[in-house]
């Protein structure tokens, strides 16, 4: 994400008569680069971000910090290529992976082009936005764009308050005259998210293309396996469940001695949580919820890899992983 990155060689592709596309042939004024999303946990930064790129690259969830490892989102347009890195919700943290997913957050701030300030519609501005907003001002002059999203969840009376209230706090915490842009959304009814493309594409410097042209996230497939099954675990369940849920797929391998036509991918996974009583949240009586679980995931893993899978799943008890630094580096944070 450094810039340096666009120094790299880049990859030449092909036309569709067979013949090369050449670097020469980007258009004058082309621009690339890196934004991200920041804001309160369930702020709706990972459905903006899978809105912006088309598909899901970011798992999406009504429960806070649903998001624990940066996403790189990639939006291709004639004129420029704009890459979303979707973050943890930033935090006061309480535990030691709430610190390290802040430190997660304040290291890619200072790597991208731009930053997207996420703050609901429906929601007052609080001590939360307030402490994100002076992290932000100490980005030195990096351009900090204010999206106001759930828009749709709001009357026009309402937004048009909150659009005001926001330009008023990028006045009070950033310097230079406050945000860049302050620009209502609703991811979820298609509501100006291209006009929220167009004022980061505008913030961007010039720069050839970062990623292959049709190249959607740079994520680890089997990254996005654990993240659609940690996806579907948390539907419904109680508030304290997300911050103790860890997903590791053990194995991911195609099985053998199966038709070409008629592929399968057998995936292994192990699925921890801190005490006994959320064990038994995620299994459910007589098994019910484990495999309830299963089929949802499935589904969306099968859309992912074009393929039928075998998904086998165990939940564990790992005891305070979320504060044993050995323990957090075995579940990859």
């Amino acid at each position: 994400m450094k810039k340096s990155d666009r120094d790299v060689e880049l990859p030449v592709s092909k036309t569709a008569t067979g013949g090369e596309l050449f670097r020469s042939e980007i258009p004058e004024g082309y621009r690339a680069g890196f934004a991200s999303f920041v804001g309160r946990p369930n702020a709706g930064k990972s459905t903006l971000t899978n809105a912006l790129v088309g598909r899901k690259v970011a798992i999406t969830s009504n429960k806070p910090q649903t998001t624990r490892h940066t996403i790189r989102g990639i939006v291709h347009r004639d004129d420029a290529q704009l890459v979303l890195v979707d973050t943890p919700g930033l935090h006061r943290p309480r535990t030691l992976l709430g610190q390290r997913l802040n430190d997660l957050v304040a290291e890619t701030l200072s790597e991208v082009d731009v930053v997207g300030f996420c703050l609901p519609a429906n929601e007052k501005i609080g001590p939360g936005d307030r402490f994100i907003g002076q992290q932000l001002g100490l980005l030195q002059r990096k351009p900090v764009v204010a999206v106001v999203t759930k828009a749709d969840l709001v009357s026009r009376e309402a937004l048009a308050e909150q659009l005001l209230n926001v330009s008023r706090l990028g006045e009070e915490i950033l310097d230079g005259g406050g945000f860049a842009a302050v620009v209502p959304v609703s991811a979820t009814k298609d509501y100006q998210v291209d006009e929220v493309a167009d004022v980061l594409v505008g913030l961007l410097p010039e720069s050839p293309p970062l990623y292959p042209d049709g190249e959607l996230t740079d994520e680890p497939e089997i990254k996005m396996v654990a993240e659609l099954i940690r996806e579907a675990a948390l539907e419904g369940v109680r508030d304290e469940l997300p911050h103790s849920l860890a997903v590791v797929v053990e194995e991911m391998l195609p099985r053998e001695d199966r038709p070409a036509d008629k592929p399968l991918v057998d995936i292994h996974v192990n699925l921890y949580v801190e005490r006994p009583s959320q064990k038994a949240i995620i299994i459910g009586k007589g098994g019910a919820r484990l495999r309830e679980v299963g089929s949802r995931s499935r589904r969306s893993i099968e859309a992912l890899l074009g393929v039928r899978v075998f998904l086998d799943l165990h939940v564990k008890v790992a005891k305070e992983w979320q504060r044993d630094p050995k323990q957090l580096g075995r579940l990859g944070f």
